[in-house]
């Protein structure tokens, strides 16, 4: 027997918009949760790898900063208290610049790109598990798609000041 459909029940989403959205943020979340699962023993946060991560690829003379937050997957609102917990754990060292004593470069140190180097083969293999259900041009596509809703919303917050 086929079920009736209920009356009077609303919509599950209130727009196409609403749905996509709350699909990004639990698929975020399901991916997210295994990363977090992977850094746990290291101790190490999502924030504070992306940390490492910038800092790794910046050189021998780090970044002030300012430079970090840019590039940073999301944003931290205490970059300073992130920094000062790094640096406890000596994955960075700090340094005020020789022109300018206003900025503080952060630089990786040798025991942190040790445990990133721990890192690279179980977090390639996780993204792998996670997306491999989804062949080469679906990937892509999904990237493309996901670079113009980004896209979408920066033109927005560059227009009206939002975040």
């Amino acid at each position: 027997m086929a079920s009736l459909p209920v009356l009077n029940q609303p919509p599950r989403f209130s727009s196409l918009e609403e749905e996509v959205f709350l699909n990004l943020i639990q698929t975020a979340d399901s991916l997210s949760r295994a990363i977090e699962a992977l850094f746990k023993p290291s101790g190490l946060s999502p924030t504070q790898f992306n940390v490492l991560r910038i800092l790794l690829t910046a050189g021998q003379d780090g970044l002030p900063c300012g430079q970090i937050c840019d590039q940073m997957i999301t944003r931290d609102p205490d970059m300073t208290r992130l920094l000062d917990r790094l640096e406890k754990r000596q994955l960075i060292a700090r340094s005020r610049g020789s022109d300018d004593r206003r900025v503080v470069r952060a630089r990786i140190t040798p025991i942190a790109v040790a445990m990133l180097a721990t890192l690279d083969v179980p977090l390639k293999a996780l993204h792998q598990r996670q997306l491999k259900h989804m062949n080469q041009d679906r990937l892509r596509a999904l990237i493309e798609l996901l670079e113009q809703a980004r896209g979408g919303n920066q033109l927005h917050s560059q227009k009206e000041g939002s975040p």
